[in-house]
């Protein structure tokens, strides 16, 4: 009997797997300092991002479960 895998504990507060198979996060630049950023600008980083497939092998690699 093997021994289970562990998951990377930080990536998985950081990333959702998506029903098709993708990586979600949410963007960085939203905590503070918002005063100098546009209402646009703010607004688009409202919006989940989608993870690039070659960075997202590696975000795999770190959730085995997900």
């Amino acid at each position: 009997m093997s021994s289970k895998m562990k998951t990377r504990k930080s990536a998985a507060k950081r990333y959702k797997v998506t029903g098709t198979g993708k990586i979600k996060f949410k963007k960085q630049g939203l905590r503070h300092i918002l005063t100098k950023k546009s209402t646009k600008r703010k607004r688009n980083l409202r919006a989940s991002g989608i993870l690039a497939e070659s960075e997202a092998k590696n975000v795999r690699k770190m959730l085995p479960y997900a």
